[in-house]
Order: C-alpha cells, then sequence, then structure tokens
C-alpha cells in the first residue's frame, strides 16, 4: 500500500460515511477522502471535533461535508433507520461506508472485567457496525460501485491476554464482514473488506500501551492510502479480504 498512488480525484461524485470521524485515524480518513472529490458525511459522538475537521475540508476545497452526530453507545435501532431516511433524502445513495469508530477503556484480565463495560465494547464494536450496515445496505444498494470497510485489529485473531471484549468484538466484526461479502458479491455491487491499520499514533494506541514511546507508532496519514484503496474503484473485485496497511 505504501506504493499505491491514489489519482488526486480519485473519490470524485462519491458520497461516504465516516464513523468516528472526529480525531485518529476517522479523521485522518475524512479529510483524505475530501481532499480526493469525495463527498464526506461525519459521524461521531461529539459535535465540536466533527466541526474541526468539516472546517478542515472545506478550507482545502473539498467538496461541501455533512455532519451527523451519534453517540453509538445508545443508538437505538430507530436512529439507525432515522439516519438512513435522512441520508436518502439529502444524496438518495451512498458510495462507502467505513466502520472506524471504536471503544477501548484498557487492558484487564477476563476474571476482573466489569460486566457492564462489556457490553458496551461488545455493542460499539460490533453491534453498531451490524446495526449501521443494516440500515445502509439499501442505499448501498442504489451506488454503481459501493464499498464497505471495517476495521480489523490483529489482537482479536491471535487472542492476546488482557484484551477482552474488544477482541471479542473484532473478531466478531471480521466474521461478520466475510460473512456480508459471500452474500453481497454475487448479486450486488456492493463489495466488503476490512483494514488493519497497525499501531497507528491515536488515543486507542496510547492507551493500550500507555508505556510506549508514541514516537514509534506513525501518524494516521500514514496508512491513509489503504483507505483510499478501498474505498475507491481501484479496488473493483477485491471482497471478503484483510489489507494489512502497514505491510
Amino acid at each position: 500500500m505504501k506504493d499505491y498512488q491514489p489519482a488526486a480525484q480519485l473519490l470524485k461524485d462519491r458520497v461516504i460515511l465516516v464513523t468516528g470521524a472526529g480525531d485518529g485515524i476517522g479523521r485522518a480518513a475524512a479529510c483524505g477522502f475530501g481532499a480526493h472529490g469525495a463527498t464526506v458525511i461525519l459521524l461521531d459522538r461529539a459535535v465540536r471535533p466533527l466541526e474541526q475537521v468539516y472546517d478542515t475540508i472545506e478550507q482545502a476545497g473539498g467538496p461541501k461535508p455533512a455532519i451527523y452526530p451519534m453517540n453509538l453507545e445508545g443508538a437505538t435501532p430507530k436512529d439507525y433507520a432515522d439516519l438512513a431516511q435522512v441520508l436518502e433524502a439529502e444524496f438518495g445513495r451512498l458510495d462507502g461506508l467505513l466502520h472506524n469508530a471504536a471503544l477501548f477503556e484498557g487492558l484487564t484480565p477476563i476474571a476482573n472485567y466489569d460486566l457492564e463495560l462489556w457490553y458496551r465494547t461488545l455493542h460499539v464494536n460490533l453491534n453498531a457496525p451490524f446495526l449501521l450496515t443494516h440500515a445502509l445496505l439499501g442505499l448501498l444498494s442504489r451506488a454503481t460501485d459501493a464499498s464497505i470497510v471495517f476495521t480489523a485489529d490483529r489482537v482479536s485473531e491471535e487472542g492476546q491476554a488482557y484484551w477482552g471484549a474488544y477482541a471479542v468484538a473484532k473478531g466478531g466484526a471480521q466474521t461478520l464482514m466475510k460473512i456480508l461479502a459471500s452474500e453481497l458479491e454475487t448479486n450486488t455491487a456492493i463489495r466488503v473488506n476490512s483494514i488493519d491499520p497497525g499501531q497507528v499514533r491515536t488515543a486507542l494506541t496510547r492507551k493500550a500501551y500507555p508505556g510506549r514511546n508514541p514516537a514509534m507508532w506513525v501518524d494516521p496519514e500514514t496508512v491513509l492510502n489503504a483507505y483510499l484503496y478501498l474505498l475507491g474503484p481501484d479496488s473493483r473485485g477485491i471482497t471478503g479480504q484483510i489489507l494489512r496497511a502497514q505491510d
């Protein structure tokens, strides 16, 4: 992916929704999508960070983005249905969906795991991507080349100690990705893949490794090419795959 050279207007006329767009990889992806011609729908729980991303995209000359505040911890099926109705009225279709939002509160052994935190973590990292995808499949099916991208983390594959509900949820999300890819491959123009960004300088990584020097991790912008590739037309025909952004 480091050698991939995206065209300047790679995402021109595409409408892409990014969850967790207010910070970290979500912010970098949203700004990158806007810089390459996409109309970006910015979704996160807090409005102010989204407004800052909005301003950055506009100041860089990108298409006017849209802000949609939503707290995935408390969102109900009706909230997702309402989002789908708003997007249908405003845009009529959806070309891309990036599941980037995550909840991670730190490393904890299973024996000591707070039960409420377990439910919250599974809800944000697994239930929310399912509910959002389920609500938006109709809009995605109206696009001629739609792409759904999940965020993977190799700790779910390795079953590392202390990663608890976060790793369990990420493992479930990867199974969901593969099921969707298999179901949608034959009769739709929707492809479904995942990106494992690796260790990137984000709030989640700092929380997971508080004693390490942040200089050892890459900036979110460094892994942007992987997101541009999977959300753009150059990855047509690729589905059901996990892309390692730093490999």
